[in-house]
């Protein structure tokens, strides 16, 4: 380990804070602000192996760079103890072309897909392909979608802006990408990528290598304008393809959004798209298209996600209610109320005025792994009740309607009722006293969510699960005012996010736990 360098990327050359560059110096090191590689291990599924630590001393003149070499023990329980089988430490060198085998590896290697394992090739081509003979014929998450020439593409940027069109769709994978594209008004009706029927002109495939083609159907046709303008065409039955119209090239393809349709079988049933087409004038030598792609199974609602399965950070938390007469029917109802049509849990939206009476109504989503606090001052009188007072700042603390669950995964369905933690309701009194009413009033000021979450599922690739959400009221006492009198109060919405399986801080004792299964190919390619 003390010879590898994954910083290293300049031939010859010191790449900056690299510590472990055997091309900088010591007058390098001594300009560096930080190591970006701080530790360098191999394989850390090992139970033991050694590590080379890199760290600098700033406190030295000139700053020093530090070097260790340290052994490392895994504290996990599935460790490898010993790297024994001898054949999975090299690549077996591949196959190289010649006259006689390279029809069979062109079969082999030329499709968009393959099989690199050499204990699969098949020389009998009259035999049939194992692989084949244990095919399940349905999509599966990630897979390409077929078409009868290729697959369905999904233009996007690779290395530069430009757009790549070798960039395929996988089923289930909801997809927004923008790239850049070289035009001309007296060569647009020869670029097939602005033409639509380059978009819809190829049948997907109902199962990956079936016969049975599913049509791309035009759902809608947006018409932009030099200047921005959009038109929703009523006739998007019409085929509109690339045509020069004084010194303009118009019906250019802008924008693709497709939404695809499948069953719980994986079979694709529909396929539409959307478009946004334009024009371009001779000055124009590029444009910017933008593609989307969306999927829906077959009579249910489109819902967004918010990961799949566990949480991405950043998508809102996702929330529901129970129906009445539970367990009969068994499901969740998505939150469904104001501005929260996606059934996500909120909080009270900071404006700029921050005058609570003025910020009723104004909810934010929860966004998952981000801390969040908002508030508002509210000026109270004496000539307020206390009634309509507390019932007005609890709609403004939980929104009208208050989720009673949140979904523990990003995609946990309505009608997999164990996949949704009740969130539990707590209240606390502060010890304030704000003289406003003749007899105590107690008026809620404050709303605190706290979220407990832990990585769930492969220790290869957790994913984030919600176990527990508390919500606190807290409120305080009031007492009357004089006549003629008011004050200000703050009113306060807080969200935290814990991570319950992070270890434990050092100095405290915890027992280890295991809360997930071990990975199928953990021990892979070792025996």
């Amino acid at each position: 380990v003390a010879k590898l360098c994954v910083c290293d990327l300049l031939v010859a050359q010191c790449d900056v804070n690299c510590c472990c560059d055997p091309d900088c110096s010591a007058a390098d090191f001594s300009l560096f602000t930080t190591c970006s590689v701080p530790i360098v291990t191999g394989d850390n599924r090992l139970c033991s192996q050694k590590a080379a630590i890199y760290s600098l001393d700033v406190e030295a003149n000139p700053p020093e760079r530090i070097f260790k070499l340290i052994d490392q023990v895994n504290p996990s329980v599935f460790c490898i103890h010993a790297t024994n089988y001898k054949q999975a430490l090299s690549f077996s060198s591949p196959e190289m072309p010649t006259s006689e085998n390279f029809d069979q590896l062109l079969e082999r290697f030329g499709s968009a897909t393959f099989s690199a394992e050499p204990d699969s090739w098949n020389m009998n081509t009259d035999a049939q392909d194992p692989s084949d003979a244990n095919e399940t014929h349905r999509y599966e998450y990630g897979v390409p979608i077929q078409t009868a020439d290729a697959f369905l593409r999904l233009p996007s940027p690779v290395v530069s802006s430009w757009c790549s069109d070798a960039n395929p769709a996988g089923f289930l994978v909801n997809q927004a990408t923008k790239c850049t594209r070289s035009v001309s008004v007296e060569k647009c009706g020869n670029i097939q990528a602005v033409s639509v029927l380059f978009y819809i002109n190829s049948g997907i495939l109902a199962v990956p290598k079936s016969s049975q083609m599913v049509n791309i159907t035009v759902q809608s046709v947006v018409v932009q304008s030099l200047n921005g303008m959009r038109t929703l065409l009523n006739d998007s039955d019409v085929l509109r393809l690339p045509m020069i119209l004084d010194e303009l090239c118009i019906n250019i393809v802008l924008g693709v959004s497709y939404h695809i349709t499948y069953t719980d079988a994986g079979e694709i049933i529909e396929a539409a798209a959307s478009f946004v087409l334009g024009a371009i004038n001779k000055e124009a030598l590029s444009i910017q298209q933008s593609f989307e792609i969306s999927f829906t199974q077959v009579n249910t609602k489109p819902v967004p996600l918010s990961g799949n399965p566990g949480y991405v950070v950043g998508l809102p938390l996702r929330a529901g209610f129970r129906p009445q007469g539970y367990p009969f029917p068994v499901e969740i109802f998505l939150a469904a109320f104001n501005t929260n049509k996606y059934g996500q849990l909120t909080i009270l939206q900071s404006t700029s005025n921050q005058d609570c009476l003025a910020a009723q109504g104004a909810r934010t989503p929860i966004l998952f792994g981000y801390n969040m606090v908002s508030g508002c001052k509210l000026r109270i009188t004496a000539a307020m009740k206390c009634q309509p007072l507390t019932q007005t700042l609890l709609d403004l603390l939980k929104g009208q309607s208050f989720p009673e669950y949140v979904a523990s995964f990003g995609n946990s369905q309505a009608q997999d009722v164990l996949d949704w933690v009740p969130i539990t309701h707590l209240h606390t009194s502060e010890q304030r006293i704000y003289n406003t009413f003749q007899s105590s009033c107690q008026i809620p000021v404050s709303l605190e969510i706290e979220v407990k979450w832990t990585k769930y599922g492969s220790l290869v690739n957790p994913q984030a699960r919600i176990v527990n959400v508390t919500a606190t009221i807290t409120t305080t006492t009031l007492k009357q005012l004089p006549s003629g009198k008011d004050r200000t109060i703050p009113i306060t919405s807080s969200v935290v996010f814990t991570d319950i399986s992070s270890p434990a801080e050092p100095g405290y004792k915890a027992w280890p736990t295991i809360d997930a299964k071990l990975p199928f190919d953990f021990f892979f390619p070792f025996v």
